[in-house]
């Protein structure tokens, strides 16, 4: 299977009346409010309409109750709300006795491996998870909830994890031309009835990771199916009442809320034939791109810009309003749209903590829109008016607790990356590291905005330029890709 091709969504329009342009060399510009791979779209029945056709309360009883298991770092909010889609309580666990107390359990893992297993040890949470499991309990893990089953983990390690499953958690080998993480929608090769895996059949599902566990004599009895990148690796494993899943089911629409909904509504166990494996592969992507920002009235709205320019041509100059952010994205999801990203075009000259609209911008976005959510705009270090300084990384864990599942980084990620050019030096305290530390590089997202600069001749400089289908202004058939940078100044 060849490698498929890295996808950008990049905005067309700016905050900035004023631009700074970097020579970073990027790949072409393309702007779109929806950006295709490929430029084609490809459904995966993705509709899920806010009828509540699932929203139906479980029972009155203990049985609407749902454990989670949240330690605190990153999105799980996307978790809870698909939950109470459809229709459970939630519990939060607070000691160990409420892991060994619970009547199906969810452990939403996500961040990196290392600091996941330091709170479930200082917490001892370790050894009940594992007493939990080894009991036969109902039990669902997702993405890093899976890994931690694993005996180790080559992030930040090797690292210890809980053992239950034979099996060392490695890194995609990007040595084939695959990139890494691994991000996007792909199909799984299901092996064993898995019974919550019963109506995904051959549709796509939401994968975001750098590392995976990879089959074997030792551990195939538990796996249930597989997904294929690169290389064969385990994407769900079954064994009992107990369940994992690599993928995200709160991020895969409808196909993942069936997930959720077959764990926590089980059927009678039957005998049924597993679904014939199929070659997997990433699908075709359709993202709807959302710059937002405040109009002269105060409310946030979704805005394009002509040239970055945001007003409209008339009289009053007013922001252009081309809706509300909450509305246009849960529509665009009920269309197709396979991830939303937000872009608040305004956040670099505001403390973004204190911005609260755009905070609730997630949260009710993620109450009823079940893929992916980037938000960029503003997340860098911080100091505000009483001389508290803010770090990235407290600015993005605050998006992430909103309901964001990525963070877009654009200016401060130029300044870093030129940084490193000059010097060759990680230093450790840039936006990009401190966050993907904690959070993982698959939940950063750089986003860079582009000017196509005409040359006459690939010689006229040092890096990569690409010969142009339209001449430029005086006839130039080759052109290179500045990457502009906001600065301070006064916004219109």
């Amino acid at each position: 299977m060849e490698a498929p091709p890295f996808s950008i969504a990049v905005s067309s329009s700016s905050s900035s009346s004023r631009t700074v342009f970097r020579s970073l060399s990027s790949s072409a510009h393309t702007s779109s409010l929806f950006f295709l791979r490929n430029n084609h779209y490809k459904t995966r029945h993705l509709k899920v309409k806010s009828s509540g056709k699932f929203a139906v309360r479980a029972s009155l009883s203990g049985d609407s109750v749902v454990t989670l298991l949240d330690y605190g770092a990153g999105n799980v909010r996307s978790v809870r709300n698909a939950i109470r889609y459809l229709g459970f309580d939630i519990k939060d666990v607070q000691t160990p006795e409420d892991i060994l107390n619970a009547k199906r359990l969810i452990f939403p893992g996500v961040g990196a491996f290392a600091p996941a297993m330091d709170v479930l040890n200082s917490k001892g949470m370790a050894e009940a998870l594992c007493s939990y499991i080894e009991n036969d309990r109902p039990f669902l893990g997702i993405c890093l909830g899976l890994q931690l089953l694993f005996e180790s983990s080559e992030e930040n390690g090797p690292v210890k994890g809980l053992g239950l499953i034979p099996g060392v958690v490695g890194r995609f080998d990007s040595s084939n031309g695959f990139r890494v993480p691994h991000i996007g929608w792909n199909a799984l090769e299901i092996s064993e009835d898995s019974e919550i895996l019963d109506e995904i059949s051959n549709r796509h599902v939401y994968f975001v990771h750098s590392y995976r566990a990879m089959p074997s004599d030792k551990n195939k009895e538990w796996i249930s199916s597989t997904c294929s990148y690169g290389d064969r690796f385990i994407a769900s494993v079954r064994r009992g009442n107990v369940h994992a899943v690599q993928f995200h089911p709160e991020k895969s629409g409808e196909v993942g809320l069936s997930v959720l909904r077959r764990f926590l509504l089980p059927k009678s166990t039957v005998t049924k034939k597993p679904n014939e494996g199929k070659a997997s592969r990433l699908a075709k992507r359709v993202i709807a791109c959302l710059d937002v920002r405040t109009n002269d009235q105060g409310d946030l709205v979704v805005t394009k810009g002509d040239q970055y320019d945001v007003r409209e041509q008339t009289e009053e100059n007013e922001v252009r309003n081309l809706g509300k952010p909450v509305e246009l994205a849960g529509q665009y999801y009920k269309d197709g749209a396979d991830e939303v990203s937000f872009l608040n075009i305004t956040g670099f000259r505001d403390f973004p903590l204190g911005d609260l609209p755009m905070l609730q911008v997630l949260r009710y976005t993620s109450e009823n829109v079940f893929v992916p959510l980037t938000v960029g705009g503003g997340i860098r270090d911080f100091k505000d008016a009483n001389g508290r300084h803010y770090s990235s990384l407290e600015v993005a864990s605050e998006y992430f607790r909103s309901g964001a599942d990525k963070i877009s980084i654009g200016s401060d990620a130029v300044y870093a990356a030129e940084e490193y050019l000059r010097t060759g030096v990680k230093t450790g305290k840039t936006s990009l590291e401190q966050i993907s530390k904690v959070y993982g590089n698959q939940a950063v997202v750089v986003s860079i905005d582009p000017r196509r600069v005409y040359l006459k001749s690939p010689d006229d400089v040092e890096f990569k330029v690409i010969r142009v289908t339209n001449p430029g202004p005086n006839g130039e058939e080759y052109a290179w890709y500045q990457c502009t940078v906001s600065t301070i100044f006064s916004l219109t």
